[in-house]
């Protein structure tokens, strides 16, 4: 889905499930729109290693550590697949709305959030259900629904509200919207910077990203503006948070920002229609949907480092690298 079309495209039939016994850890997972399926990329090898098919038109994606799941939305499904991160494979499909397009999951892995894109609301599920679960709750929030950010706080949830130019504050266990703030136009894409209790929101019409203080999530305050390339669509935070890299869609570009000065240090170009970008060690992973593939990054220096192929038009709308954390 793009940052200003409703979350729906059409593709080919999915790949098969590549298989395999004993895995290494982490693994970055790349949702595939036109190909209804899950690249899982071995980052320490750097490698496809399995391809799980999902939903139709997977867009996005979370990969929580301590639940040892990924979540997937499938729009044209309206639903979520479950992956287990230890077996690589669709371990439970949810019922999830109209069309669920962001999602997050809760710092404990015990709560899982989704956008809901038509309904106009956040479904809150239990994250370790094993069977075909209806939410635990359902908050009505503003149009068009799209990214969303789990607070560290396992309470708040931060919800793009893209018609509606603004971001909601939701209170997940009170089931409601504790504040508004007006950002830039058309929020696409949240990220949450726990360590400087700020919210990056990706302003896809207005080209820019808007840097809100939520010290106090009851009263949030925009307190800047970045100027990045045309329709920025995803954010990771690099170089242990000294860098704010995000993709700039319509651009073929990503910027590169300095998270304490909040200056554009570079623009860095060639990618085809940049979408889901994130983090690991010292590297960056760009997911090309145009491109169908994704581009490695030294974070320090912003150089290409490998181009790894991926399904058909590749997405990775949110946090997509994480680990099983062995309880």
């Amino acid at each position: 889905m793009t940052g200003t079309a409703a979350p729906v495209r059409t593709g080919l039939a999915a790949a098969l499930l590549c298989c395999a016994t004993a895995w290494a850890a982490p693994f970055a997972y790349i949702t595939n729109q036109g190909s209804h399926d899950v690249s899982v990329i071995d980052v320490a090898s750097q490698q496809v290693v399995a391809t799980v098919p999902v939903g139709r038109s997977p867009a996005g994606v979370v990969a929580s550590s301590r639940a040892g799941r990924v979540f997937v939305s499938n729009p044209d499904s309206k639903t979520i697949s479950v992956i287990d991160m230890r077996a690589q494979k669709v371990v439970n499909t949810l019922a999830a709305g109209d069309g669920p397009v962001g999602i997050d999951a809760s710092a404990d892995g015990k709560r899982l959030y989704v956008a809901d894109w038509y309904s106009s609301r956040l479904l809150v599920f239990d994250a370790a259900a094993t069977d075909a679960a209806k939410p635990l709750a359902s908050v009505a929030v503003g149009r068009a629904p799209a990214g969303v950010a789990a607070h560290t706080d396992g309470a708040t949830v931060f919800v793009a509200e893209r018609d509606d130019d603004s971001v909601a504050v939701v209170d997940a266990r009170a089931k409601r919207v504790l504040a508004r703030v007006r950002v830039g136009s058309h929020p696409f894409a949240l990220l949450h910077d726990a360590p400087r209790a700020r919210l990056y929101a990706l302003n896809v019409q207005s080209n820019d990203v808007s840097v809100v203080d939520v010290r106090d999530p009851r009263r949030p305050a925009v307190v800047a503006t970045v100027k990045v390339g045309k329709a920025p669509y995803g954010a990771a935070l690099a170089q242990g948070g000294a860098l704010l890299y995000v993709t700039n869609q319509h651009e073929d570009t990503v910027s590169v920002i300095d998270a304490a000065s909040l200056k554009v240090l570079r623009t860095l170009p060639g990618f085809g229609y940049p979408e889901g970008i994130a983090a690991h060690g010292d590297r960056i992973y760009v997911v090309n949907w145009m491109d169908d593939n994704v581009q490695v990054l030294d974070a320090a220096s912003g150089q290409k480092l490998k181009t790894i192929a991926t399904g058909q038009n590749s997405r990775g709308f949110g946090a997509f690298i994480g680990a099983p954390v062995e309880h």
